[in-house]
């Protein structure tokens, strides 16, 4: 197949075009290198089944040159920061939507129909349900990141009504794992590397989360997206999948795995409260029925995760200068 890949080199889509490359497709890579990191993409540039094409999503025919014959898109690009919305509130619409919108077009007018978007556990504001349905009520919105996310969703549900796409929207939670580049565990690894007798922690440690190693994330979108494709029987050929772990931990339980993978007892310092910032949902748990009864199925635990990203980073320690 031809499959096109935006964020192409950020922490999932380089891992995704690896993974694709192996299989034997051909992938065409976009990215604008604002947040993706160029050793990501350094592996995929020495296959001869890969292009790189460097630039922005909002550059209006971007794509075009590049849709003609492709079968799939995935479409990762967008801004992850949702600590940053509110001190940048045009950044989640201009990255997220209006540049979903924009792939959309260019797909609509070259005739590719099929898209997987990276979606989030955060379009689902704060739920009452746990674990979180696909299909549960959606409450207010607390991050303009969240709202972007159920915004991109829309949009690709009326394509795929309007023009017959095929769309798959992956709700994920934390993804971790090699060339994690941003979340909690970046940030405590970074401060104890720094200071290995102090570690300062947002909140009160008591906030539940469930966490996905990025290669059962990307076995996600292959197999899914690849082989059971839901969406061409779902109503409107539409569908929306929940990608997680079946299981949670509490902050304070990747605390202390990552002290211990490192092999340090620092002092800890908690803050207050439940969340470690606006939009910080403390508790994401969602139900993954739906993907796994596809055939798909997670294959690392949520320690297991914690720990072998703590030790990757430890190991490419690179990293946090290029994301300073």
């Amino acid at each position: 197949m031809i499959i096109l890949v935006t964020g192409a080199a950020g922490f999932i889509g380089s891992t995704l075009v690896d993974r694709l490359l192996a299989l034997d497709h051909r992938v065409i890579g976009v990215d604008n290198f604002s947040t993706g990191l160029r050793p990501f993409v350094q592996p995929a540039l020495a296959h001869p089944q890969y292009t790189l094409v460097e630039g922005d999503l909002l550059q209006p025919g971007l794509l075009a040159p590049w849709l003609a014959g492709v079968d799939m898109v995935y479409h990762l690009a967008a801004n992850a920061d949702i600590r940053g919305g509110l001190a940048a509130p045009r950044r989640d619409l201009e990255q997220n939507v209006l540049a979903t919108f924009n792939v959309l077009d260019s797909m609509r007018e070259s005739g590719a129909r099929r898209i997987a978007f990276a979606s989030s556990a955060a379009a689902l504001g704060e739920p009452s349900v746990f674990p979180t349905p696909e299909d549960c009520a959606v409450p207010v919105q607390t991050s303009l990141y969240g709202a972007s996310k159920m915004a991109c969703e829309g949009l690709i549900a009326a394509h795929c009504e309007g023009w017959g796409f095929e769309g798959h929207a992956f709700r994920f939670v934390s993804v971790l794992g090699p060339r994690y580049p941003h979340g909690h565990v970046f940030d405590f690894v970074r401060q104890l590397l720094a200071d290995p007798a102090h570690l300062n922690v947002l909140g009160d440690g008591s906030p539940r989360k469930s966490y996905l190693h990025v290669d059962d994330c990307v076995a996600g979108l292959l197999h899914i997206c690849l082989q059971a494709r839901p969406a061409q029987t779902a109503r409107h050929r539409f569908q929306a999948l929940h990608l997680g772990h079946p299981s949670f931990c509490q902050v304070r339980d990747s605390v202390g795995w990552i002290c211990d993978e490192l092999g340090l007892e620092p002092e800890l310092h908690f803050g207050s409260g439940d969340r470690g910032w606006v939009g910080d949902n403390p508790f994401v748990f969602l139900d993954v029925s739906r993907a796994i009864s596809t055939g798909w199925q997670p294959r690392h635990g949520i320690e297991a995760s914690v720990r072998a990203t703590a030790r990757w980073l430890a190991d490419n320690a690179w990293i946090f200068e290029e994301r300073a």
